[in-house]
């Protein structure tokens, strides 16, 4: 939920958005980027409020205006890493009586998700955390180099690396199906 209070930006700039500014223009491509990401609406959803919520209880500190959407970007990708983690473990270690494996899709799953979707995204799981999350960050996202390298922690180097592997194994896994 947006913040009622409007908060000013941290520095005195005239042009330096206020939160509620930040949110209003961040939440969707925060929120496409924890999709891609997670895999789960409802869990990409979960990451980005928490994000927002964490920059809200921190606004005040922030140096620079401009720091927020990196800050937001590291938070969307830590989380979603640690959404996976919880995701796995839940797999691992719980199960359900009774659970023949088959999840119902929701009513509207076909006017949200195209097959193709559905083709790259489980092709995108199968690839290694590193590759997904530079794979997401580039191309949902929109990221250059060096603001993947600095989300995720990696060289520059390293996420080209893992970029060109990753496309690779995609065409590997997909062999022309798109």
């Amino acid at each position: 939920m947006v913040s009622q209070v409007g908060r000013a930006a941290p520095s005195a700039g005239d042009d330096a958005p206020s939160f509620d500014e930040l949110y209003d223009s961040m939440w969707w491509p925060m929120l496409r980027l924890a999709a891609g990401l997670v895999d789960d609406r409802a869990a990409a959803e979960d990451v980005v409020q928490d994000a927002f919520a964490a920059l809200y209880r921190r606004w005040d500190a922030l140096r620079t205006p401009a720091a927020a959407v990196g800050y937001l970007r590291t938070s969307v990708v830590n989380a979603s890493r640690s959404a996976l983690r919880r995701r796995m473990t839940a797999r691992r270690y719980l199960h359900v009586v009774g659970d023949d494996g088959v999840t119902e899709a929701p009513a509207d799953a076909s006017s949200v998700l195209a097959a193709e979707h559905d083709m790259v995204r489980s092709a995108l799981a199968r690839l290694p955390d590193k590759q997904r999350e530079v794979l997401t960050l580039r191309f949902i996202a929109e990221l250059s180099d060096a603001d993947i390298a600095e989300a995720t922690g990696l060289s520059q180097p390293g996420v080209r690396s893992a970029s060109s592997r990753g496309l690779a194994a995609l065409r590997t896994i997909l062999g022309g199906q798109l």
